[in-house]
């Protein structure tokens, strides 16, 4: 089991940023302190050097006692030319030579770390020897220093060391909070939607002020929900509708069945069974249609090939029994990417619909318009008004008109019909004709 993914994303950032405080702390506190140290070091030795040279001076000037004073170095000690201690400082004075390095012959001074100085055994120290030229002979001055430390000095290290862990403890703390601000409207949405159920959809989770990803996360949950709760009320809808016309065919077999048992003397039975015939072909039209639904919402792939769309329709409306006059002009040629058994269903369901509502006549139209295959079914009926013209696409709705004069439809004809031209990526409207409602389906063409 990967053991960070048991920690909260607050503790995980909280972390990530403490780790990387710590390591740039520490990192600065490194190069802080060897760059203190560098530059202490070049001073120190530099002090010594000075203190040196201001003994050469006063061996220049014929001025050197057998005292010297110490100055800044910690020690100085002069040789004469014959290699024998001529002066020193209070703390060497007495002692015996303290090094036998000298500069070599190029160099005026050079500088050793020494261990083991006299008067110094317990330590190791920095010795500076300078060269002071005289008529009889190299003299040598030794000026003595201690050592710069790796922390240079413990004040000014602990100083560092404490800016790097409050910087740490700082960092974490920003952290945290600045995390904690971010998940708090997370936390929010988390909390209303484990509220929302099934059966109470309506509510939305709460929108952050900030315009950041976390808003257009909460927006695009609150889209979601719409959609859902469209989809639910689409559901119950459907549901409801359709329970209601299975219903009506069962009710109708029912009371004939009831009615046939309570009077079996008086009942006609071939007129009894051509009237349960009906009802169950429009049982059967009912499931039937159902079933395409539930395989087009399913999204079931289907056969494609190249078809062309006006020979379809001609042997589609040459198979049809008429009801009343068909008036066709189907251009050749116009050639589409589809399924011919869908698009067969189509044209049927709006040639049907075209029947049941024409007065005495409907014309069916195949031409091309703009890159696209154009087919118009038009009837010349009473038509439907245009704020009718979307609702008509709903399942299971019926206009009034087209209850009264045609109870046998399923209002799910035309909801199939455009779900089929979505399917082949077109479109399928009730838009305005001369006379009669006029339907217009336009698919991509293919050439």
């Amino acid at each position: 089991m990967n053991v960070r993914n048991t920690y909260s994303i607050k503790t995980r950032l909280t972390l990530v940023a403490v780790v990387l405080a710590a390591v740039s702390g520490v990192a600065l506190t490194v190069i802080a302190t060897i760059s203190l140290y560098g530059l202490t070091g070049t001073f120190k030795l530099a002090e010594v050097t000075n203190a040196g040279n201001d003994i050469a001076r006063l061996i220049e000037g014929r001025r050197l006692p057998a005292v010297l004073p110490e100055g800044k170095a910690e020690g100085i000690q002069v040789l004469n030319s014959d290699g024998q201690v001529v002066a020193a400082t209070p703390n060497l004075v007495g002692a015996p030579r303290i090094t036998n390095f000298t500069p070599s012959d190029s160099k005026v001074s050079e500088n050793r770390e020494v261990c083991g100085v006299p008067r110094l055994p317990d330590r190791c120290v920095n010795v500076v020897a300078l060269r002071s030229y005289q008529p009889e002979g190299d003299w040598i001055v030794y000026s003595v220093g201690s050592p710069v430390p790796w922390y240079v000095h413990p004040g000014l290290f602990a100083l560092i060391a404490g800016a790097c862990l409050l910087t740490v403890l700082i960092s974490g703390l920003a952290a945290y909070r600045t995390v904690t601000a971010a998940l708090t409207p997370v936390n929010a949405i988390r909390k209303e939607l484990e509220e929302i159920t099934e059966t109470d959809i309506g509510r939305r989770v709460p929108v952050p002020p900030a315009r950041d990803e976390i808003r257009q996360l909460a927006e695009t949950i609150n889209q979601t929900l719409d959609r859902l709760e469209n989809t639910a009320e689409q559901q119950r809808r459907f549901a409801s509708d359709a329970s209601h016309d299975l219903r009506s065919p069962l009710t109708a077999m029912r009371a004939q069945v009831e009615e046939a048992l309570h009077y079996p003397e008086d009942v006609d039975w071939k007129t009894k069974a051509n009237a349960m015939i009906f009802s169950l072909d429009r049982l059967q039209a009912i499931v039937s249609d159902l079933l395409m639904l539930a395989r087009l919402d399913s999204g079931v792939s289907a056969a494609r090939e190249r078809i062309d769309l006006g020979e379809l329709v001609g042997e589609e409306l040459d198979r049809r029994k008429r009801c009343v006059e068909v008036s066709r002009e189907l251009s050749p040629g116009v050639m589409v990417i589809g399924d011919r058994l869908r698009l067969a269903r189509l044209l049927t369901n709006l040639a049907d619909n075209a029947e049941r509502h024409a007065a005495s006549r409907i014309t069916v139209n195949v031409t091309e318009q703009n890159d696209m295959a154009v087919l118009e079914v038009i009837d010349d009926g009473a038509g439907i008004a245009p704020e009718q013209r979307e609702v008509i696409f709903r399942r299971f709705t019926r206009l009034d008109a087209a209850r009264n004069k045609d109870a046998g439809g399923t209002g799910l004809g035309l909801p199939i019909a455009r779900e089929i031209a979505e399917a082949h990526g077109g479109t399928l409207k009730a838009e305005d004709g001369s006379q009669g409602a006029r339907f217009v389906l336009r698919l991509p063409l293919t050439r």
